[in-house]
């Protein structure tokens, strides 16, 4: 014989929460876990840009780990306590870095991210190469709207500056 159990909705919220917990969450980027985030963009850049030689993000990296990411406001993507992802906000408007781990990617965690950053600016841009055709894509759909086409200053490709703004 089968019992139904009836809970209250405190019971419910908390085996939510507990459940939730355990699954996702975003938070803001430890001092401890910067050489984390580090892999992840140095593994990330090589692979989605085979345009551009190994060795141009080898010879950034220091600059990127000790100049950049410092300067940024940077929210990292964990899943059961291990970041999968991070975004990387510098001057309260350009994301310098959405980076997800290549067997992460095509599961939203990107669009989450984007998605937070929403909440806390009122608008953002980021530039992205030409040739990056899946990021353009994916960052259309998060309603970035192309704004200049230039050539990226340090490896001379072309690539674009998209925005995106609260008003549309």
């Amino acid at each position: 014989m089968k019992y139904e159990r009836y809970c209250t909705i405190e019971e419910i919220r908390f085996e939510f929460i507990k459940r939730l917990q355990g699954v996702f969450m975003i938070c803001t980027l430890g001092e401890n876990e910067i050489d984390e985030i580090m892999e992840i963009w140095l593994n990330v850049n090589i692979d989605a840009h085979d345009f551009i030689h190994k060795d141009y993000w080898l010879d950034h990296y220091d600059v990127v780990k000790k100049s950049y990411i410092p300067l940024a406001k940077t929210y990292v993507y964990k899943e059961n306590n291990e970041i999968t992802a991070f975004i990387s906000v510098l001057e309260d408007s350009f994301i310098g870095a959405l980076f997800v781990k290549t067997d992460y990617q095509g599961r939203g965690i990107g669009r989450k991210l984007i998605d937070y950053c929403k909440t806390v600016y009122l608008k953002m841009e980021l530039a992205v190469y030409a040739e990056n055709v899946n990021a353009i894509s994916f960052y259309k759909k998060c309603d970035f709207k192309k704004m200049i086409e230039q050539n990226n200053a340090s490896s001379g490709i072309k690539e674009y500056i998209m925005m995106w703004n609260r008003r549309g």
